[in-house]
């Protein structure tokens, strides 16, 4: 994704928080979803957000086959992203989608 595709998204998006992340979603017109990670300075130094990222993207490895193509989704972790187990960062990560997308015709299964 693009500087012009995350404006996109924070502009026109849903948006939903838990104790992990933040995350904003929008639909594109494409046949996949692409994702977009934001990871603020203040989260700690250039290796602690390299491994939150790291983190992160194993996690939407995990959750490509339970989410359908067809979003932009934008994710800001939190402090706890650093600790937390996979497991427990996956369920969060899929419960907020589900609810960002709660409008009608919108689903994520």
């Amino acid at each position: 994704m693009r500087r012009g595709d995350f404006d996109s998204v924070y502009r026109a998006g849903n948006r939903r928080s838990s104790s992990h992340f933040t995350v904003f979603i929008r639909p594109n017109e494409l046949p996949q979803s692409r994702f977009g990670f934001s990871i603020k300075k203040a989260l700690g130094n250039a290796v602690a957000r390299n491994r939150m990222r790291r983190r992160m993207r194993e996690v939407v490895r995990g959750l490509r086959r339970e989410i359908p193509g067809g979003w932009d989704i934008v994710i800001h972790p939190k402090g706890t992203v650093e600790h937390a187990e996979l497991p427990v960062l996956a369920a969060d990560l899929l419960r907020l989608m589900k609810g960002a997308t709660s409008t009608p015709g919108a689903t994520i299964t």
